[in-house]
């Protein structure tokens, strides 16, 4: 938020409630003390709008002020607009992360120059206009588990990493800055055409630690942070412009690799001594899982795991005369499953086979076949930039190519990948009946994939697998003991599963 715009709603905070102290300002508008000092001087001096008292808190006295920014309830607790399954996940957790330090990524966004935007709007119909932009904001967090801490008048401030501890809250703040500017572009479409109007977002990311002092049951929750954890998220929304977005070098570290950045260089940020290593967020990368992203910095070279990879070479050679294995790799974090898999993949031992990998991500849970999708679009080689005749032609071509009796599984498959026409019967088919025909076309077209090549399907951290994956791999391994294909799989020791 501009100056400008933080002393517009400041103004209606304090006209709403008579009184309000220093510390609600700081926290509310994340001020640092010369903001804040300044914030003061236009209040009480240049406005004359309300008092000090007692050196902690600003007194109404300006009556009925006239504010640019519209008229808004009181904010609500977070509560109100977390979703129910995030909610109970933060309620049921809150005692054990109270006095907790916690790795966070901060996330601040806002609309650019709301206040001047909705200058000639009465207060309804500025409402009507922001609010859908603040529920994109506040959905692309949810959709990545982070949470809303502040709704603040034409923004949020979000945090991923607490209260829901996540591994890669780094990666999910990005993940959700992008995903909520997307959803502004199309809003900005459909505002400028209605109203001529420009509403465009900026968005700032920081990461550090907080140290979660109390979590209320209204999901409020009262941090400290450590360093310059908060501050520096917030000057990077300030600096961004309009439809784009800024992270530090904190937070790039614990991404690289998985996102495409443009470096600005070191830039001056108020409050900080030295200058801050700043660069935009311009997409994801191609690269979704860690060790894709350290095969592309180069390996290191791979030493021991003769048994694990004799094992797997007798696996292989199971499989390939058809008689179907399915191999687990299992350990915590950290301890070498992925590499272990990548080291089978590239052996000599593979050529001739048709290999298939794909993996599910900690934020795919409530994303039905997400790894299968990954899996789809590399069989058929969908790229990013396909238009949706390319993606139904290379699906069509590579399945009939395979064998003409497929025909039936193609309604499904390219449903999988978003494709088909609004008007299919498919579509008007109750959930239970197109997730069987689902289900049905993949396991044919791997089972009959499998008897043109001997095939191998990876699967990693099946630990965050998705229930409809799950019955896929389920039915697949019902059906490995006569088939040329070996089910490489990986994940952590608390996934469990019933094959046996």
């Amino acid at each position: 938020m501009t100056f400008e715009e933080v002393l517009d709603q400041a103004i209606a905070m304090l006209q709403r409630r008579g009184r309000v102290t220093y510390r609600t300002l700081k926290r509310q508008f994340q001020l640092d003390d010369d903001a804040l000092e300044d914030l003061k001087a236009e209040i009480i001096k240049a406005q004359r709008l309300a008092v000090d008292e007692d050196g902690d808190v600003l007194v109404w006295t300006g009556g009925t002020a006239t504010v640019t920014a519209p008229a808004r309830d009181p904010q609500p607790a977070p509560l109100a607009y977390t979703p129910a399954h995030l909610a109970e996940k933060i309620l049921h957790s809150k005692a054990a992360l109270e006095g907790e330090r916690k790795q966070v990524t901060v996330l601040f966004a806002d609309i650019k120059d709301s206040t001047e935007l909705i200058r000639d709007l009465d207060p309804e119909a500025a409402q009507r206009l922001l609010d859908p932009a603040l529920r994109h904001m506040m959905d692309a967090v949810h959709r990545y588990e982070g949470t809303v801490n502040q709704v603040l008048g034409d923004g949020i401030m979000a945090l991923f990493g607490a209260p829901i501890a996540h591994e890669d809250h780094a990666l999910r703040a990005c993940y959700a800055a992008l995903a909520m500017q997307a959803a502004m572009h199309e809003y900005t479409e459909e505002v400028r055409r209605a109203h001529g109007l420009e509403l465009r977002i900026r968005v700032g990311l920081n990461s550090g630690e907080v140290v979660v002092r109390a979590i209320g049951n209204d999901l409020h929750m009262d941090y400290s942070a450590v360093g310059q954890t908060t501050h520096l998220a917030a000057r990077m929304e300030q600096l961004a412009t309009p439809g784009s977005i800024r992270l530090t070098a904190a937070t790039l570290r614990l991404v690289e690799g998985l996102v495409r950045v443009n470096a600005l260089g070191p830039i001056p940020v108020k409050g900080m001594t030295e200058p801050v290593e700043v660069f935009e967020l311009i997409g994801a990368s191609a690269i979704r899982r860690r060790l894709q992203a350290a095969v592309a910095r180069g390996l290191t070279r791979f030493v021991g795991r003769q048994a694990e990879c004799e094992a797997m070479r007798q696996a292989l050679a199971r499989a390939e005369a058809g008689h179907g294995q399915v191999v687990a790799i299992v350990g915590e974090a950290g301890v070498g499953k992925s590499r272990l898999v990548y080291e089978v993949v590239h052996t000599h031992h593979t050529q001739g086979w048709l290999v298939l990998e794909s993996a599910s991500v900690s934020y795919g849970k409530a994303t039905p076949y997400f790894p299968v999708i990954e899996l789809l679009k590399h069989y058929v080689h969908v790229e990013d930039s396909d238009d949706v005749r390319t993606i139904r032609a290379k699906v069509t071509g590579q399945v009939l190519t395979l064998d003409d009796a497929l025909q039936d599984t193609l309604t499904a498959l390219l449903a999988l990948l978003d494709v088909l026409p609004d008007d299919s019967p498919f579509l008007k088919l109750d959930p239970p009946q197109r997730r069987q025909r689902t289900l049905d076309a993949l396991k044919r077209l791997l089972l009959r994939e499998s008897q043109a090549q001997p095939l191998l399907l990876v699967f990693e951290d099946l630990h965050w697998i998705d229930s409809e994956t799950q019955a896929l791999l389920d039915l697949l391994v019902d059906s490995l003991p006569t088939a040329r294909m070996l089910l490489l799989v990986n994940y952590r020791p608390e996934y469990h599963h019933g094959w046996g």
